[in-house]
């Protein structure tokens, strides 16, 4: 049987990482994809020593257009075909909007938007059509809910899930899968884990490890789920979501903010 290679971008920590490691578990090999200076060397090292998987690494801005191609052009030189994409990589904040500048909006919107986007065309034209390509886009209940002091970061996730489910459509009858990963709040970095820590009753019983979050994704992943909702009680949110009048849904986002403003 054919060994597998997947694309993980934003691989260096957090999520990204939990899928590294995930992966490599499943005899898949890596194509590792993060910022400079990020470790990525040595997450790569580190599954090299300890998996029987090969692990490459590319270290790159993903908000410059010239990287994409990059990327494939590396793996054509050296014979290599991706099977799996992970779109991972992207930038999260918890502000007010007129707390950030511009050119921190841009970079998000180029990171969450236009990377996966064009990462997924190019994806798509090297795919070998006689074995199954999977693609996960990394959405959020974000993209779902409307949740203050995450506007762009929402909107970004709104994006994805649109797109996503309009490739599915595209490509049923194909020999492409392609998931929405869903999650809510994850551990994946020390400040978040303070801020989670700070949180209570339903908002802190939806937070989950990263490392689940990546197991339950690719299990879901590679059973051509197409959308991944980690977490039960972030299901019964996502149900509850569908049924709800829009007036009680305002009306509780309207009570968050309050909250939000007292803080």
């Amino acid at each position: 049987m054919q060994q597998l290679t997947a694309i993980i971008t934003g691989a260096s920590e957090g999520l990204g990482k939990s899928f590294a490691i995930e992966l490599a578990k499943r005899n898949i090999n890596l194509l590792l994809i993060a910022l400079p200076g990020s470790g990525l060397a040595d997450l790569t090292s580190y599954i090299r020593k300890n998996f029987n998987v090969r692990a490459d690494h590319l270290e790159m801005d993903l908000t410059c257009t010239e990287s994409y191609p990059m990327i494939f052009g590396y793996m054509k030189k050296r014979n290599m075909t991706a099977h799996l994409l992970i779109n991972n990589a992207g930038l999260g904040n918890w502000s007010w909007f007129e707390d950030k500048g511009i050119g921190f909006y841009k970079t998000q919107i180029e990171l969450n938007v236009i990377t996966p986007v064009l990462l997924t065309r190019l994806f798509l034209e090297q795919a070998d059509s006689a074995v199954t390509s999977y693609i996960l886009n990394v959405g959020s209940l974000g993209g779902l809910f409307v949740v203050p002091k995450k506007q762009v970061y929402g909107a970004t996730k709104s994006f994805i899930r649109y797109f996503t489910k309009c490739l599915q459509m595209e490509l049923s009858g194909s020999n492409v899968r392609i998931s929405l990963l869903s999650p809510g709040g994850i551990n994946t970095k020390p400040e978040l884990l303070v801020l989670n820590n700070t949180l209570k009753g339903i908002s802190k019983a939806t937070i989950l490890e990263a490392e689940d979050v990546a197991r339950i994704a690719i299990d879901g992943l590679l059973k051509g789920k197409k959308e991944i909702v980690p977490g039960a009680l972030n299901k019964l949110m996502v149900l509850l979501n569908s049924i709800l009048p829009g007036f009680v849904k305002d009306m509780i986002v309207k009570g968050q903010l309050k909250t939000i403003l007292k803080s």
